[in-house]
């Protein structure tokens, strides 16, 4: 395991090395999960390309920081281990949170970023009062008590399953999260905007969706494709909100087939 300790908060990381000609992706994980979700995905592409993985503040083995934090601050840890680790026009791959960290990084070190992926994730996400809502649940009952609501929106009918061993291992990945830092993320997005700044993005960037995403539907991540100045949009068929998870091949194939369509040295180390 590798730990950096960024903005005085220890940051969980890894690193997957490839030749030095070969892009790097960075990947940022989702609200409530940890960085293990990209792992169908990375063992698909290590090797053609190097990889960032990391568990941003308040999630999995990094610390909570200091609360409350913003998007903003989420990006500027980012930016911190991209320069610890010497990494410049990366791609960036953000799932939903990680989709506004992305965007955010873009806005203020547009230096570190080559190209955007922007999965299952918008320029807004929901509303305040929704996510009010949520968070009053949260502090008053665990986040054991919203459970079946976040999974309805993370999975399909047939990955959840009572019989699956894997649905109940994202369950108790959800659940095991460290309250604060959960909680802290939910403010950090309800009070994020990124309208405006999608109107600016001009690195190539590609959007994508699973077909019944609940958390961020298709025709909400369709309306950033096309706030994006050229962003391409895809989705992914039988999928919910985390295709990483449920649809590895699928999301992996179209993850290829964009970088493959990147000019020669839009991104590079």
């Amino acid at each position: 395991m590798q730990f950096a300790r960024i903005n005085d908060v220890t940051i969980h990381y890894q690193v997957i090395g490839a030749p030095a000609d070969r892009p790097v992706i960075v990947f940022i994980n989702s609200l409530g999960t940890d960085f293990r979700i990209w792992r169908d995905v990375v063992v698909r592409l290590a090797g053609d390309y190097a990889i960032v993985l990391y568990d941003k503040r308040g999630h999995g083995l990094s610390d909570v920081g200091q609360l409350p934090c913003s998007i903003e601050d989420h990006a500027t840890d980012l930016a911190g281990l991209l320069d610890l680790l010497s990494v410049k026009n990366a791609v960036i791959c953000g799932l939903s949170v990680g989709g506004l960290i992305a965007q955010s990084l873009y806005q203020r070190r547009p230096d570190l970023v080559g190209a955007l992926i922007l999965s299952d994730t918008a320029h807004k996400i929901g509303t305040a009062e929704s996510w009010n809502a949520r968070i009053a649940a949260v502090e008053k009952n665990g986040i054991t008590s919203i459970v079946d609501q976040i999974m309805e929106r993370w999975f399909t009918p047939a990955f959840r399953r009572p019989e699956s061993t894997a649905y109940a291992g994202y369950c108790n990945m959800l659940t095991r999260q460290p309250l604060e830092g959960y909680i802290a993320a939910c403010e950090a997005i309800r009070d994020a905007d990124f309208t405006e700044a999608a109107r600016r993005i001009t690195v190539p960037t590609i959007c994508i969706v699973g077909d019944q995403d609940g958390s961020t539907p298709p025709d909400l991540v369709l309306s950033t494709a096309k706030l994006i100045p050229g962003a391409r949009y895809e989705v992914i068929a039988d999928c919910a909100h985390i295709p990483c998870v449920e649809q590895p091949e699928a999301l992996t194939a179209i993850i290829r087939t964009f970088l493959t369509s990147l000019p020669a040295g839009e991104t590079n180390r």
